[in-house]
């Protein structure tokens, strides 16, 4: 029988339900007529772009409207040109934790979550610390017709810079109104500004008046807050947050239309419950492929998970430890710069592209790995595994072809608890496009889950598998 793939990764509450994990490897749908309703791809590999002059935790990078390339690596503050040289503009207060850039065509401003704020002139590049008396410090900033807006730390405010500038007018303030949380995070969609508190949403928008530009959207409140302040992403014109409300957390929304859509599963939701921090959570977006991503990171539980929006499935990240442990990805921030998609490393502030076309992590093994959904034998009768095909794309060959590509299967006879040794098979050398991936004799269970992994640099690509089943003998 064909095992097809359907549904991301989705490990239940209890592993009896479903055990499927899915790791570095995202599905796109396929059309009516392919054999199988999902192909499941590899997810990019990390190509080298840039080392910063001094190692440390890459808080942001950023992308200006002129096409300038500004990093933030620990506390410094770089230019980075063309040719990937850097230029220090000097420091920030804090040395950690994810920094908010925007610029309005000639200032770049960043917030770093302290009460200081710092203007970059985009044209000679200089930075220097804002000074004005009405500027209260902020953990995000946004832009929207031509004003800068920021959130007031610790309290239900937000406020704004003047009109195309980078100055205050004090009375520039305004409140979250409709519920007394205190105002987490903000974000600027479709010329509308989203204000996350600890418990419920508003969006504000521009009214054109004198006093203070931006009123509340009548009639607009959503009963989620934000559990997470760096959690909020934009995909086109939905937000995504890590949500957090009046009965409880750890849901991921995303905002469309004015409301809150749940996107997470339950098995997603089951395993955010069990790490010890959310609040430290980091999201941020990118498109490639026709695939837009939402990638979220607990750093705390060293893990990351993504979501894809072409499919409404979810996939972990993972970075391959030296001693074959699995690790939050690499990437704690992005932009898109010069047709590339830029991710900074989160401990070394290397600069990465997100590159389809390559299978390491920057020299790095990926591991990969697929679980299957449990087949029963009729009944709960045993059954007998005669043979096990993957369902593989097969014949790229190691690249000096030397060696052959192998391909790891493992099972468990306890619907997912414990696992048996893996055993291996080749995916074929260069140009051995007939390949067949079989597992022989394989036992007998009643309840068994399959487990494919391989980390080899190749390309690869897994619509399933056929298993041959037959009832045992009695």
């Amino acid at each position: 029988m064909r095992v097809p793939l359907t549904i991301g990764a989705y490990a239940a509450k209890s592993l009896i339900a479903e055990a499927q994990r899915c790791v570095n490897l995202y599905g796109e749908q396929n059309p009516q007529d392919a054999p199988v309703p999902f192909t499941y791809y590899p997810t990019p590999g990390l190509t080298l772009v840039s080392t910063p002059p001094l190692a440390g935790e890459s808080r942001g990078i950023y992308t200006a409207s002129n096409g300038g390339r500004y990093e933030v690596v620990h506390d410094v503050v770089y230019s980075v040109d063309s040719l990937n040289r850097y230029t220090s503009l000097g420091t920030i207060t804090t040395l950690s934790g994810p920094v908010s850039m925007v610029d309005n065509g000639t200032s770049l401003f960043i917030v770093d979550g302290s009460n200081a704020g710092f203007i970059v002139d985009l044209t000679n590049r200089t930075m220097t610390r804002c000074t004005d008396a009405a500027f209260y410090g902020a953990d995000k900033v946004d832009f929207v017709d031509g004003y800068f807006v920021f959130n007031k730390p610790n309290s239900t405010q937000f406020y704004i810079s003047k009109y195309n500038d980078v100055t205050f007018d004090p009375l520039d303030i305004a409140s979250k109104s409709t519920y007394s949380d205190n105002l987490v995070t903000l974000a600027v969609m479709h010329r509308e500004i989203w204000l996350l508190g600890e418990l419920t949403t508003e969006v504000w928008f521009n009214t054109g008046a004198t006093d203070f530009t931006f009123g509340r959207m009548p009639g607009v409140f959503i009963e989620h807050g934000c559990a997470a302040k760096y959690s909020v992403a934009k995909i086109d014109l939905a937000l995504f947050w890590l949500g957090r409300d009046l009965q409880g957390q750890g849901v991921v929304f995303a905002g469309r239309n004015y409301q809150a859509e749940r996107i997470s599963t339950h098995a997603l939701e089951q395993a955010i419950s069990k790490y010890s921090r959310i609040n430290d959570a980091i999201g941020f977006s990118y498109l490639q492929g026709g695939h837009a991503f939402y990638v979220l990171t607990f750093p705390s539980a060293n893990a990351t998970w993504c979501f894809d929006t072409a499919t409404g499935q979810w996939h972990q990240r993972a970075y391959l430890e030296a001693d074959g442990s699995l690790s939050r990805h690499r990437m704690n921030c992005h932009s898109f710069n010069a047709g590339r998609n830029l991710v900074g490393d989160w401990q070394t502030g290397a600069v990465y592209a997100l590159d389809p076309n390559a299978y390491t992590d920057n020299g790095a093994p990926i591991q990969r790995i697929r679980s299957f959904p449990h087949i029963l034998g009729a009944d709960g009768n045993r059954v007998m595994f005669r043979q096990f095909i993957a369902d593989m794309e097969v014949g790229a060959g190691m690249p000096d072809d030397s060696t052959d590509p192998l391909v790891s299967l493992r099972w468990s006879d306890d619907r997912g608890a414990t696992w048996g040794n893996p055993v291996t098979a080749t995916i074929g050398r260069r140009g051995e496009f007939r390949t067949s991936i079989q597992f022989q004799r394989l036992g007998y269970a009643r309840d068994r889950v399959f487990e494919l992994s391989w980390s080899e640099p190749i390309k690869t690509a897994l619509n399933g598998a056929w298993v041959d089943v037959s009832r045992a003998r009695t």
